[in-house]
């Protein structure tokens, strides 16, 4: 069985729960749920020269990504971000400025990596400092002999994102995911009228950017996912909610999965909202022990 080769780019970092820390970061998480499904994932990102940079490491070989492309940086600490959960377990974020992952350098192995790559992830809240951003942008940039897929997973995060950065992001991908609260905003940032109904949005959105597969989660509601053909609306699947952090990176894992698999838009809906579910069994974004 082929093992898809993944390239994930952006933050590594620890969210300052209530109850203690734990490991997150949209692209980390992605990484570590994608690494759990079986695919071969790098993380291009930057830690500090600290403790929580050590245990940021740790976490993610655990889950089985490789962390060989992971920078150690001592000009800045690893990430944080303050986290407070609401009654229904939904995660409020204050992002702490000066992390380690602002501060992504190009890497030739990186792209020695890319360059047999099936896919790159990437996200726009790791593109807040100009840093980083022009490392991604190099990135995108590389003409490979391979087709490599490009998948936006949105995490609009205020105030780090523009509509700039966004039509930008957008016209990069291959494929976009993003939430359902995530679609106005990037809907008036390419210029759409948000008066429409979320599944037209989608569907201007996908002929707009010639996006292979947009994908709108839309929490235990589920998930609708738009195709050039097809429009599958996946009902979510009822679980005992311990918190929801992650589980939009889950849902992108599994959605990856299943485009590399060739698996119809379906099935790929219909596992990307189960795999999503299970990871709201726990705490934090990966499973521990």
């Amino acid at each position: 069985m082929k093992s898809w080769r993944i390239l994930a780019f952006g933050e590594v970092l620890w969210d300052l729960l209530p109850a203690g820390e734990t490991f997150g970061g949209a692209p980390a998480n992605l990484a570590g749920q994608a690494a759990l499904l079986g695919l071969d994932v790098a993380l291009l990102s930057a830690v500090g020269c600290d403790l929580r940079g050590a245990a940021a490491i740790a976490s993610l070989q655990q889950s089985g990504v490789r962390t060989d492309l992971i920078q150690t940086t001592p000009e800045f600490p690893t990430g944080t971000v303050g986290v407070a959960l609401d009654s229904a377990g939904k995660p409020m974020f204050e992002i702490h400025s000066g992390s380690a992952w602002d501060a992504i350098s190009w890497s030739d192995a990186a792209l020695q990596f890319l360059q047999t790559a099936d896919a790159l992830c990437f996200g726009t809240l790791s593109q807040r400092d100009e840093r980083s951003r022009s490392t991604l942008r190099r990135l995108l940039s590389v003409e490979s002999a391979r087709p490599v897929l490009r998948v936006l997973d949105v995490n609009l995060r205020q105030p780090f994102f523009s509509a700039e950065l966004i039509r930008e992001s957008l016209a990069a991908a291959d494929v976009l995911k993003l939430s359902d609260e995530e679609l106005p905003v990037v809907a008036q940032a390419a210029g759409l009228s948000v008066q429409q109904s979320p599944q037209a949005l989608l569907q201007e959105l996908r002929a707009r950017y010639n996006f292979r597969m947009v994908a709108m989660t839309c929490g235990a509601a589920g998930a609708t996912l738009v195709t050039s053909d097809t429009q599958v609306q996946q009902p979510g699947i009822p679980v005992r909610v311990v918190d929801t952090i992650g589980a939009g990176d889950a849902f992108t894992a599994a959605m990856l999965r299943g485009l590399l698999q060739g698996d119809d838009p379906a099935t790929i809906a219909a596992a990307a909202c189960s795999h999503a579910a299970r990871s709201c069994t726990h705490a934090g974004a990966l499973p521990t022990g």
